[in-house]
């Protein structure tokens, strides 16, 4: 995320904030931020979310669908991202994250991950 420079403020069970700048560096070829960033940017937020709410319980939590939409084309300026749950439960979770102008607080991306529970990396042996 340090490419991305996505910058979390809160990170917890219920709900992940933070923000980023976006300039030329996340252009595609066509001088708007490239949806893939947008695409990272959910699955970045939502999976600390989701690895949060799974500790409680000491599992961890791994992110296995990503659906990201692209609303509105955006070249450069300071971005708000925030995320929260609209699911968790005790195998699954889905969070919902949503990107926004932090200007004018239009919504320019929104996007769903899905997120499986698994064994805990420290008490997971290699496989």
């Amino acid at each position: 995320m340090e490419l991305v420079g996505l910058r979390l403020t809160e990170v917890g069970p219920d709900r992940v904030a933070g923000w980023l700048e976006v300039g030329p560096a996340h252009h595609q070829p066509h001088g708007i931020v490239h949806g893939g960033l947008y695409a990272a940017v959910v699955e970045e937020a939502a999976s600390q979310g989701a690895h949060a709410a799974a500790t409680r319980v000491g599992r961890s939590a791994v992110g296995v669908a990503n659906v990201t939409n692209f609303l509105r084309p955006v070249a450069a300026g300071r971005l708000v991202v925030e995320g929260v749950p609209l699911h968790q439960g005790r195998t699954q979770q889905l969070w919902e994250v949503r990107i926004t102008r932090a200007d004018d607080g239009k919504l320019v991306a929104v996007g769903q991950l899905r997120a499986q529970h698994v064994d805990s990396p420290e008490g997971t042996a290699q496989r």
